[in-house]
């Protein structure tokens, strides 16, 4: 991008909706958005751009979802804002949306750019399907946190441009639990005593009680901690997690974040664990009901939930990469931002936001020690080895032994 962001008047901007982000995986398709209505903060534009750019990308947001709107919102406003660039908009099912991208890119093709988590990051750069932007970002991020910069890095280059901070913490409804459990045995004997929570089992989900018993998974040099010690830490996560767990199947209970929303919004559980991106459903349903705590320290200190921070990626293939760079920091700047904050319950990477939101700042607290998700090749290791969970939960295997199993697994 050589110039700064310009505020005209309008353009078209077409949406294609398909699936909600986790929901099946049928093909997407296509449908127009909503004419922007006219902009009350840009100034009047003389004559029409001389060219307009077409700019693709893609996005996981659950159909109807405040993700969704908020971003549709943000597409109209881009149609007043930006009359230089056709914005075509393709929503993908989460669990389709690196799959379909990596495979479109490898065949030569692909969106311009696209939105997720930093999941893949690490993956994707070692594999060349998203761009290096160092140079073209270059003095352009200053606004931006140096944390959630740091999440779009691989080996020292930038490789996204951030939008917000995403991390799993403990959701309540005031209304029917007036304090939330500061301490693993609180939260413990809060639900040994019929209070209904729904716990979101997973390996991306419950890796913030690590931190609450003591346990890691790597040291500062992303080696897998193997020893005894530290076995038995992380073995104390597990076997606590397995007790919630097997009270939560007792009394029928919600044991996912997917199956938690409705009796969470619903009123007929009163906390659930899960990330921020489930915010804007949470406070639609309970408005003024709705706080948010980090999840409960234990015997081994505060809880570390992963830390992942969504942005912009863009494709080596693209020959509209600084326009598409141009569109992303539009999509990322402080109205921008504030809207996604407002609406969404994004956390937002760009630092100029006023934070007057409590629930924003709640979060913010309780990603205080949060644990920063690495880019390097051993988090697969973690994946294919620590997610079986299931074995200790349903099977009955003891949780040291499946620890043992889950290190020695991961350090071959």
């Amino acid at each position: 991008m050589k110039k700064n962001l310009l505020a005209l008047f309008s353009l078209l901007v077409i949406a294609s909706l398909a699936l909600a982000a986790c929901g099946g995986g049928a093909p997407a398709t296509e449908a127009p958005v909503a004419e922007a209505p006219a902009a009350t903060d840009a100034p009047a534009a003389t004559e029409a751009p001389a060219e307009v750019i077409e700019v693709t990308f893609w996005h996981a947001y659950g159909t109807g979802s405040a993700e969704e709107t908020a971003m549709a919102q943000l597409l109209e406003q881009a149609a007043i804002d930006l009359p230089q660039y056709k914005i075509n908009v393709l929503q993908v099912p989460f669990n389709d949306i690196f799959t379909k991208y990596d495979t479109d890119v490898a065949a030569g093709g692909g969106p311009d750019m696209f939105i997720a988590p930093n999941d893949n990051l690490g993956g994707q750069a070692r594999a060349g399907t998203i761009a290096d932007i160092t140079d073209l970002v270059a003095g352009k991020l200053g606004d931006y946190s140096e944390l959630s910069q740091g999440g779009m890095m691989y080996d020292g280059k930038m490789y996204g441009i951030p939008e917000s901070l995403k991390a799993v913490a403990f959701w309540y409804n005031k209304s029917l639990l007036p304090e939330p459990p500061a301490t693993t045995d609180e939260l413990k004997a809060l639900m040994e005593g019929g209070t209904p929570v729904a716990i979101s089992f997973g390996c991306y989900h419950h890796w913030g009680f690590f931190g609450s018993f003591g346990g890691q998974i790597f040291d500062d040099q992303f080696n897998f901690v193997a020893d005894d010690a530290n076995q038995a830490n992380v073995a104390g996560a597990i076997s606590y997690l397995n007790d919630l767990y097997q009270i939560s199947v007792a009394n029928g209970w919600p044991r996912n974040d997917s199956d938690g929303l409705a009796p969470f919004t619903e009123g007929s559980v009163v906390a659930i664990t899960n990330g921020n991106w489930a915010m804007g459903d949470y406070r639609n349903a309970l408005g003024d009901n709705l706080a948010v705590a980090p999840i409960p320290a234990g015997p081994g200190g505060p809880s570390n939930p992963l830390l992942g921070v969504d942005g912009w990626y863009f494709n080596p293939n693209s020959e509209n990469t600084e326009a598409a760079i141009e569109v992303a920091l539009y999509l990322t700047n402080a109205a921008a931002s504030q809207l996604m904050m407002d609406s969404a319950g994004h956390v937002p990477a760009n630092t100029t936001v006023d934070v007057t939101d409590p629930l924003i700042q709640g979060l913010l607290d309780a990603f205080a020690t949060a644990y920063f998700r690495p880019q390097v090749e051993s988090m697969g290791n973690y994946w294919g080895n620590f997610c079986g969970t299931d074995q200790v939960f349903d099977a009955g295997t003891p949780a040291a032994d499946w620890v043992k199993t889950a290190f020695e697994g991961a350090t071959k």
